[in-house]
């Protein structure tokens, strides 16, 4: 048997593979569906709160509260209060939010062209899973 393992260099090394990594705790950020989404909306300039909350249909208020609050801890959003009556609070991406848009941009392109493969594959794996289980 063989019990060597692969070089691990081009993840990184082996500590890519711990739960405890930089770069696996920040890749955590954008395993969210509205991540992306939110960044997305915030794009073309600052926006309030209800305004993403028209442009994100589906997005409930509580989730976008938390989406909100998570990239602005991550520093990839910034919230500004107006001291106005009532408040005003624009969102608007940073420069380390902006860093991040080719990634996600890349994410949606393939998200698009493989849409209907990944939807096939799914139906097959549940056509499948619906068979009743036969011996080998």
């Amino acid at each position: 048997m063989d019990t060597t393992f692969p070089d691990l260099r081009r993840y990184g090394g082996a500590e890519a593979f711990l739960r405890v990594c930089k770069p696996n705790t920040v890749l955590g950020i954008f395993t969210t569906k509205w991540t992306g989404l939110v960044m997305g909306a915030l794009l073309d300039g600052p926006r309030r709160f209800n305004e993403l909350r028209r442009i994100l249909d589906g997005l409930t208020q509580k989730m976008l509260s938390q989406t909100l609050r998570s990239l602005e801890r991550d520093g990839l959003v910034s919230r500004t209060v107006y001291p106005t009556i009532p408040p005003r609070v624009d969102y608007e991406l940073t420069e380390l939010g902006r860093s991040a848009i080719g990634v996600l941009q890349a994410i949606g392109e393939w998200a698009g062209e493989h849409a209907d493969e990944v939807i096939a594959a799914r139906n097959a794996y549940d056509e499948r899973a619906r068979e009743p289980v036969r011996p080998v």
